[in-house]
C-alpha cells in the first residue's frame, strides 16, 4: 500500500509545509509588499526594473514580519487530575480490602482513608483541592505511590519474620509511614481550610471597607 499520499505520511510533509507558509504572516506580509510592488508598475514609478521591485518588496515585507507564534500546548486542568486521582483510590481502596493488616497500623490506616476520603469527595473541598496544583500532586503522591508502598512493603516481608525472628516487627515500620502520611494529608487539608478561611476573612474586610467608603 502507498503511504506517501495519505494523510500525515512521507508525500503529505512538503504539501502542509507549503500550505503552511502560504498561510502564515510572512508570505502574507510579503504579498502585500509584493501587490504595493505591482502598483507602482501599473503607475510607471517601477521602470524597466519592475520585477525586481516586486521581489525585493516581497522580500523586505517577509524580513519584517512578525514570527509566527507556535502553538500552545494544552495541559491537563487540575480538575481533570483530580478525578484520575478518584479513579486510582478507588483502585487502592480495592487493594486495601484485600490485605489484612494488624489492629495498630489498620487504625493508622482507616485514620488515612478518611482523611482522603473526605478531601477526595464532590463538593466544595474538593473544589478547593482542584484550584490547587501542588496540592493535588500531593494527594496523587500519596494514593498512586506511598500507600500502596507502605502496605506492600509489609505484605511482602511479613512471612520473613517467621523464619527469621528477632528483627524489628515490620507492623512498627508501617505504622511510622502511616502516621507520617497522615500528617502530610492533614497538612494539605489544614492549608485548603486556612485559604478558604482567608478568602472570608478577605471579603469580610471589603464588605467592612465599602460600608465605611460608602
Amino acid at each position: 500500500m502507498d503511504t506517501s499520499s495519505a494523510p500525515g505520511g512521507p508525500g503529505s510533509r512538503p504539501a502542509n509545509k507549503v500550505l503552511a507558509y502560504l498561510e502564515s504572516r510572512k508570505n502574507l506580509a510579503g504579498s502585500a509588499c509584493g501587490i504595493a510592488g505591482l502598483a507602482l508598475t501599473f503607475t510607471g514609478l517601477a521602470g524597466a526594473y519592475w520585477p525586481v521591485v516586486v521581489v525585493g518588496l516581497y522580500g523586505a515585507g517577509a524580513l519584517i514580519a512578525p514570527p509566527e507564534r507556535p502553538p500552545v500546548p494544552v495541559f491537563p486542568d487540575p480538575s481533570t487530575q483530580l478525578e484520575a486521582v478518584r479513579t486510582d483510590y478507588r483502585a487502592l481502596c480495592g487493594y486495601l480490602d484485600e490485605v489484612e493488616l494488624p489492629p495498630a497500623a489498620s487504625g493508622r490506616l482507616t485514620e488515612l482513608t478518611g482523611l482522603l476520603d473526605g478531601l477526595l469527595a464532590p463538593g466544595p473541598v474538593a473544589e478547593a483541592l482542584a484550584a490547587d496544583p501542588e496540592g493535588v500532586h500531593v494527594l496523587a503522591r500519596a494514593v498512586r505511590r506511598d500507600i500502596l508502598e507502605s502496605v506492600d512493603a509489609f505484605v511482602r516481608i511479613r512471612p520473613w519474620t517467621r523464619m527469621v525472628p528477632g528483627t524489628e516487627p515490620p507492623e512498627r515500620h508501617l505504622e511510622r509511614q502511616l502516621t507520617l502520611l497522615h500528617r502530610e494529608v492533614e497538612e494539605l487539608a489544614t492549608a485548603l481550610r486556612e485559604a478558604e478561611a482567608r478568602r472570608q476573612q478577605t471579603h469580610t474586610r471589603y464588605l467592612e471597607d465599602r460600608g465605611r467608603n460608602g
